[in-house]
C-alpha cells in the first residue's frame, strides 16, 4: 500500500499523469544523491491544490486496488490451480505454468 501510494503519488506530483490536475510539477523534492531516497518536498501550491492532489491520489490507488480485485477474480480458477500446483511440487517451470492456465481456463469454459 505504501509504494501504490508512493507512485501514485509521483504520477500526480512529479510526472504530470492527471487528467484532473494537468501535466504539471506539484513540490520541488530534494533527493539525498547517494541514497536515492527523497529527503523533502517543498509545498509550493496552495492548501486546495493540496486538497486536490490528495483525493486525486486516493483515486489512483482506490481504481487500481479495484482493478486489481476484479482482474484476480476474474482469474480465480487459475490462481487456485497454480497454488495447487505449487503445494505439490513446490517449483514451476513455464511451460508447467503456461499447461496449467490453459487447463484452468479450458475447465472455466467447459463449465460456464
Amino acid at each position: 500500500i505504501e509504494r501504490a501510494t508512493d507512485i501514485a503519488r509521483r504520477m500526480v506530483c512529479e510526472w504530470g499523469m492527471s487528467e484532473r490536475l494537468g501535466p504539471l510539477n506539484y513540490g520541488k523534492i530534494e533527493e539525498h544523491i547517494f541514497l536515492g531516497k527523497e529527503i523533502a518536498r517543498h509545498r509550493d501550491f496552495s492548501e486546495k491544490t493540496a486538497e486536490e492532489i490528495d483525493t486525486e491520489i486516493r483515486r489512483i490507488v482506490f481504481e487500481c486496488f479495484e482493478r486489481a480485485k476484479r482482474i484476480i477474480m476474474e482469474n480465480i480458477e487459475v490462481l487456485h490451480a497454480i497454488a495447487g500446483a505449487l503445494l505439490e511440487k513446490e517449483v514451476l517451470d513455464g511451460q508447467q505454468i503456461d499447461r496449467i492456465i490453459a487447463e484452468a481456463r479450458i475447465g472455466k469454459a467447459a463449465g460456464a
